[in-house]
């Protein structure tokens, strides 16, 4: 009985948790075990939800990648941050190349919102316009390719 009342009380708390966002698999185990539920439970608890369609890493990942595309921030960040909420790199994959035509285009739009549109000729004023997009998450090859 007492393992169906936590049961009970883990999927009420997953359910608050994906009432407020998506959250990925990984990420709703850790805030589970940060409130102390058993292991064994939470494991039990998040395979029921996965069945009811009501957790999914690949929804998931496809709302997180859509959001921080939006926010500015390029693929190799958005990567990076979904292996930190434990997503699989074949399902970012998916979503990341969704975007494929997109991300140079939105490189440039970056650049032109915090520079303005002319590229500059000195060579300093150039490295640190392509620092500020490699920390967005934008490759140094995509980086460059703008410069040139």
């Amino acid at each position: 009985m007492e393992e169906q009342s936590q049961q009970a009380n883990i999927r009420k708390k997953a359910m608050d948790l994906l009432a407020r966002r998506e959250h990925s698999t990984e990420e709703l185990r850790r805030k589970l075990k940060s409130r102390e539920f058993d292991s064994d439970t939470i494991d039990a608890a998040l395979q029921s939800l996965r069945q009811g369609g009501l957790l999914s890493d690949e929804r998931f990942a496809e709302s997180y990648v859509n959001r921080r595309f939006n926010a500015g921030v390029g693929p190799l960040k958005i990567r990076f941050e979904l292996r930190q909420k434990g997503v699989a790199d074949s399902v970012t994959d998916e979503f990341l190349e969704a975007y494929a035509e997109r991300w140079d285009q939105l490189m440039r739009s970056q650049r032109s919102r915090k520079y303005g549109d002319v590229i500059p000729a000195d060579y300093g004023e150039r490295m640190k316009q392509a620092r500020f997009l490699q920390n967005r998450g934008f490759s140094p090859e995509s980086v460059m390719r703008l410069f040139r």
